[in-house]
């Protein structure tokens, strides 16, 4: 007990603090590089020669992604990793994170991101966070349990480093990567946050995403506009997610090698800049001044929103490396700075700071798409720590949540997961069960008889073996179907005698599985079988047979499991 504790406070502490020192060393290598390549607004600014500048803005995204697509080549899978192969990994029954994928994933993502890629930051980071706690926890040498608390103390230190919001990134780490909240990982996850916030930013003084200072709702009336910012929001973000998922669908289809496609996207980046320079990189300077009051006329903060929308999703699409998390904030609040440039004309003087409406936008489009809507509030109250905008944040996260799980399902992670044959929206109990197959349980303890053997041959088999049926395979080894000694007794009391061949006689089971049915598919088959034992065949063979038993014993050791690390306090 001692030990499991001190055990699970060690990987918390040591966890929290490397992947805050990586995240400070990731943002700020960023920066450097977004400079050198003139990609930030400031370097654009002293850049001096334009037709240099133009050159630059098509290059760089363009050359920046043929690298990225080698470079993903390269990667097991062929595709960069993201934040949903972290909640795969949490969710699976003893699958850590691959180390390589991890740190190749982490270098096409800075390559992305310093290049200009219109990607996010914080889903690499919250997949490096997963990575490296997956492999802390290795190097503990726990089991599962002890891996999948990795990989959520990892996530919650890389939210919490790099939101300034350590409440935010220990529920982040149980709402979407976890899904649970057992207090076996609840401390060790609090431990990595609270020193991941500590080192980042209270050691190295990380400015916060954004500042806010100290709006208020003007009037209860334009609570209804929060909500219809939520409702909108969320068609907003059902919009976006499909745009990856078709631009993905569409990369698929595109007969081009995978580093050419990248680099397509990459000149589609360059060209928009050209005139839209604000869908460079991550966008940090855009989200700020958004929320300042005329500092975007409206037409302006259309076009930015729909030219960001289309070109993450070209770039997720086509191969570069890079997260959702940014993007999404960035549309919403652009969004929401739409819908507060409007709230004049509905609410007269009587209408909040542009701020407000911002911040709504920014969690009613945000939660849909990592199906956090308590993350998004918690970040915006940690972040502001105004009463105000977090209630108001909160409406419209709970009619976009709502609302987008109705028209999409809880996340885009979860989508992704779901077309990999990972169904999350079932349940974890029945995901836990499909991945125990038929094969684990596979017996040699049954009777086989050739075809040509005859009836009284197989009686005589079924009696010494104390078994009531035998399975038939022909002289290939082909399995033909089951033959029952109450069968056999009947035909001999009939005076018909045993002489016949058993292949004449051989019935086909109702019940057949293969070595890689799942055990929850096994059970649900179970419903109406009557039988000493199944039949399992493989490629037309008799692999062996599996025993109604070992079956629902199986699936009710998976669901114990599961409740243990569900419920466990230590």
């Amino acid at each position: 007990m001692i030990r499991r504790v001190t055990v699970l406070t060690l990987l918390g502490l040591a966890v929290g603090c490397i992947v805050a020192l990586v995240a400070v060393g990731f943002v700020d290598g960023l920066l450097w590089l977004n400079d050198r390549l003139f990609i930030s607004p400031r370097s654009r600014m002293l850049a001096g020669d334009p037709a240099w500048l133009a050159l630059a803005t098509l290059a760089v995204p363009t050359l920046g992604g043929l690298v990225v697509g080698l470079l993903c080549s390269m990667i097991p899978g062929g595709r960069p990793h993201a934040p949903a192969d972290a909640i795969r990994a949490a969710q699976s029954l003893g699958a850590p994170m691959p180390v390589k994928a991890g740190m190749l994933t982490a270098i096409a993502a800075f390559l992305s991101l310093g290049s200009g890629a219109s990607v996010g930051q914080y889903g690499p980071l919250v997949h490096i966070g997963a990575s490296l706690g997956s492999w802390m926890s290795r190097i503990a040498g726990g089991g599962r349990y002890l891996g999948t608390i990795g990989i959520g103390c990892g996530a919650a230190a890389a939210i919490a480093a790099a939101f300034n919001a350590p409440i935010a990134g220990l529920v982040f780490a149980h709402e979407v990567i976890l899904r649970h909240y057992s207090f076996r990982a609840f401390a060790p996850v609090t431990v990595s946050a609270t020193l991941g916030y500590v080192v980042a930013n209270v050691v190295f003084e990380r400015p916060p995403l954004f500042r806010i200072e100290g709006p208020e709702v003007a009037s209860p009336y334009e609570y209804l506009a929060f909500i219809g910012i939520g409702i909108t929001g969320a068609v907003l973000a059902m919009l976006f997610m499909r745009a990856v998922l078709l631009a993905g669908e569409l990369s698929r289809r595109l007969a081009l090698p995978g580093p050419l496609k990248t680099a397509l996207a990459g000149l589609a980046v360059g060209l928009v800049a050209l005139q839209i320079p604000d869908v460079l990189g991550i966008g940090k300077e855009v989200l700020r001044f958004a929320i300042i009051e005329n500092a975007f006329a409206a037409p302006e903060l259309a076009a930015i929103l729909v030219a960001k929308l289309l070109l993450t999703a070209l770039c997720l699409g086509f191969g570069f490396a890079g997260g959702v998390f940014s993007p999404a904030l960035l549309i919403g609040i652009l969004f929401g700075a739409l819908a507060g440039t409007g709230a004049e004309w509905v609410y007269g003087d009587h209408h909040s700071h542009i701020a407000i409406y911002a911040v709504c936008g920014m969690v009613a489009v945000t939660s849909p798409v990592i199906g956090a809507p308590l993350t998004t509030i918690l970040i915006v109250f940690e972040l502001t720590r105004n009463y105000d905008v977090a209630t108001a944040a909160m409406v419209s996260a709970a009619f976009a949540s709502l609302v987008g799980y109705r028209i999409f399902g809880r996340s885009l992670f979860d989508v992704q997961l779901e077309s990999q044959g990972f169904d999350l929206s079932l349940g974890r109990d029945r995901v836990m069960v499909e991945q125990r197959t038929v094969r684990e349980f596979l017996s040699s303890d049954y009777t086989v008889v050739s075809a040509v053997n005859t009836l009284a041959q197989a009686r005589d088999a079924l009696l010494e073996g104390r078994r009531s049926a035998a399975y038939v395979v022909d002289e290939s080894g082909k399995y033909m179907g089951s033959i029952v000694l109450n069968r056999l007794m009947e035909l001999a009391a009939s005076g018909g005698g045993l002489t016949d061949t058993v292949a004449k006689h051989a019935q086909p089971d109702a019940l057949v599985l293969s070595p890689g049915d799942s055990i929850w598919k096994a059970m649900s088959m179970l419903e109406d079988f009557v039988g000493e034992s199944i039949p399992v065949l493989e490629e037309g063979r008799l692999a062996g047979v599996v025993f109604e038993g070992s079956i629902v014993k199986a699936y009710l050791e998976t669901l114990n499991d599961l409740r243990r690390e569900e419920n466990a306090a230590a």
